[in-house]
């Protein structure tokens, strides 16, 4: 991609955008067929989003196709693939070409409203010789897939030159729209390959993964496949002082569907609850789980700590049986062989921390009660649940720490399969940090 080219997220794009956006709006492959009024009036709203500026791919992703070089048997297989035939301008005597030409004109004429003088910039075509090469290997991989009774016998030829001749991006995005209109399935290996590809244009996650049917494996709540933090003590993080029983219920929520763009559906929710079960079934008294969640959430929430675990564990479920029916929730053994490891830690963070409190200024959480909370979660439920909340504690603690502690920390959250960004989270607490 070229370096000058925008990422299309700090564009401020969520999900798909251009062409292929106003694809997806007129894809309807069951359905009845899209007329040309129609599809125009698709068109001018698509181009009318976010006060007109999204006239701006819409109309250089239809230049791109134009200067292309691209005969018209092309363009037109591309585009019926795209939205599903549910919309052929051939239908209304209007060529391919001629309706890229129109919706050229309408971005243009949509973004001189807001600037009369507009003239569209130059086409900036993504040519690069390994994307292109890699975008149409994914597309060979596919090729019987995409050939059949709901498609041109030539689309795989077709997406191929869109790649090559006329530009990486719109091909991909193309491919990625016949895939989806096709209801193609596609193995996690692949859709991973395509985040990647993904990636490197720059895209939001939604356009690739929004819409395209994907074979997932099952959830295995020992394969976190996140770079973040994860389970109660990620819920504990997004904990804030607006917080209240009665958004309870949607706060959890949220965490339990934030799966990851390579997570199976329903794994951010099977690891929550995970978390909240292994504490419910815990010998822990109810006053020690109460004094854990308000240390970790720093006050956040002073709720009855059990019953706050069964409120998780039922969204957490809730979840489940939308997405991930199959899944058998399963609470696998602790790690045990790493608590002495983990209750060291902890140990030492005692020590300095002695002097400190939770929430000092109302209600204050004494550093001692957390502590004993602490331990006892890695001693008797699980090391890396209890390491997990010790590093979401230190904060609220304001506990400064040394380097070698860190570098500590980082060692043990590989051990526990925690992904590169989950310990950097406390890096800000290493003394002399910047």
């Amino acid at each position: 991609m070229p370096q000058d080219r925008s990422t299309y997220v700090e564009l401020g794009y969520s999900g798909d955008f251009g062409l292929t956006a106003l694809a997806e709006l007129l894809c309807s492959p069951d359905g009845p067929a899209v007329d040309l009024a129609a599809a125009l009036a698709a068109a001018a709203g698509s181009a009318n989003g976010s006060d007109g500026e999204e006239a701006v791919e819409l109309g250089e992703d239809a230049r791109r196709l134009l200067d292309g070089s691209l005969p018209e048997e092309v363009l037109h297989t591309v585009w019926l693939a795209a939205v599903g035939r549910s919309f052929d301008p051939a239908d209304h005597g209007v060529d391919t070409r001629t309706w890229l030409r129109s919706l050229s004109d309408l971005s243009v004429n949509r973004l001189r409203q807001n600037r009369r003088s507009y003239v569209p910039a130059p086409v900036r075509p993504v040519r690069d010789e390994g994307l292109c090469r890699d975008v149409v290997t994914e597309i060979h991989g596919l090729a019987a897939d995409l050939t059949s009774d709901r498609t041109s016998p030539d689309l795989v030829s077709a997406l191929e030159r869109v790649v090559t001749l006329a530009d990486a991006d719109i091909g991909f995005r193309l491919f990625l729209r016949a895939l989806k209109a096709c209801r193609v399935r596609v193995s996690k290996d692949r859709y991973d390959r395509f985040l990647g590809i993904g990636e490197r244009l720059g895209y939001p996650v939604a356009v690739v993964r929004d819409g395209l049917d994907v074979d997932w494996p099952p959830i295995d709540t020992a394969r976190r496949d996140t770079p973040w933090d994860f389970g109660l003590s990620r819920l504990a993080g997004n904990a804030h002082q607006d917080w209240h029983a009665g958004v309870a219920r949607r706060e959890i929520r949220s965490v339990a569907d934030g799966d990851e763009p390579g997570q199976s559906p329903g794994t951010a929710a099977a690891l929550l609850r995970e978390d909240a079960v292994r504490l419910l079934r815990s010998p822990l008294s109810d006053d020690l789980i109460t004094t854990l969640w308000v240390a970790v959430s720093d006050a956040a929430l002073r709720v009855d700590g059990r019953d706050w675990l069964r409120l998780v564990a039922d969204v957490c479920e809730e979840r489940l049986r939308e997405v991930a029916p199959a899944y058998t929730p399963v609470v696998p053994p602790p790690r045990t062989a790493w608590a002495d490891v983990v209750l060291s830690e902890v140990r030492e963070t005692a020590l300095k921390a002695t002097d400190r409190a939770v929430s000092p200024h109302w209600q204050p959480l004494p550093a001692e009660k957390v502590i004993t909370a602490l331990e006892q979660v890695a001693a008797r439920v699980d090391p890396d649940l209890g390491f997990r909340l010790l590093l979401r504690v230190l904060r609220p603690l304001a506990v400064p720490i040394t380097r070698a502690q860190y570098e500590r920390y980082e060692a043990i959250g590989r051990r526990f399969g925690y992904g590169e960004h989950h310990v950097d989270e406390i890096e800000q607490l290493v003394q002399g940090a910047t």
